[in-house]
């Protein structure tokens, strides 16, 4: 491709980011389009029911059009043009030198785990016990174990997250382990195998089913969708 092909091809791009969204969908550039927009702004959907807003998504490329999910996201979905336009390689070397430690793929969850939870929640009463969580995956982290870290009676402590956090205990727990797992898919090479045991799971059929269960597909495909490392 020529560069003036090259420039041309560029011009014929409609790339927006956050809100910017909602100004295209006005236009009618975006029917019939699946586009990305900041998760507290999913109400493109309602607004304009023709375009198919993906609100947990980094960025979405569909045809002509890149949209991001917000400001930060942009840089990912930089990264993604660049890498379409220069290959893997330049992409990843143009990460380094910008200090972006983890290229995301557009497909990737816009917060994680924890972010999920406090933004939910209306207190803070948790968010220490969830990070305690986090960094002691391997621990006993049922109810009983759980409740004594916030010196609660266990039946007032489940009562008390559920209520606060829109899930059990458990479900959390989970969460956080395949928050733990799928970054080490992404981020190392690390053998799969060696994965559930780290991140608290007690082995790789545990670890599969729960990925299933919360990002509807398995580790190992995850890992070649996610991996970032060359």
């Amino acid at each position: 491709m020529s560069d003036n092909e090259r420039w041309e091809a560029w011009q014929r791009q409609q790339i927006m980011a956050c809100i910017g969204s909602f100004l295209l969908a006005a236009a009618g550039v975006l029917d019939g389009r699946r586009v990305a927009t900041n998760w507290r702004y999913a109400s493109l959907a309602t607004r304009h029911p023709q375009v198919a807003v993906e609100p947990d998504a980094i960025f979405v490329h569909d045809g002509r059009v890149w949209s991001s999910a917000g400001s930060t996201t942009g840089i990912d979905l930089a990264l993604a043009l660049i890498e379409e336009d220069a290959g893997r390689q330049v992409a990843m070397n143009v990460a380094r030198m910008l200090v972006v430690y983890l290229k995301r793929a557009g497909g990737q969850s816009q917060y994680s785990a924890l972010l999920a939870a406090q933004v939910g929640s209306e207190a803070e009463t948790f968010d220490s016990l969830d990070r305690w969580i986090a960094e002691h995956l391997n621990d006993d982290l049922r109810v009983g174990a759980l409740a004594e870290q916030v010196h609660m009676s266990p039946r007032n402590f489940a009562r008390a997250y559920a209520k606060q956090r829109g899930r059990t205990p458990a479900k959390a727990v989970e969460a956080i382990r395949v928050e733990a797992a799928r970054r080490r898919l992404e981020e190392t090479e690390d053998r799969i195998e060696s994965v559930p045991e780290d991140s608290g799971f007690s082995n790789e059929e545990q670890m599969r089913c729960s990925f299933i269960r919360i990002l509807g597909i398995p580790p190992r495909e995850y890992r070649k969708r996610f991996a970032t490392t060359v």
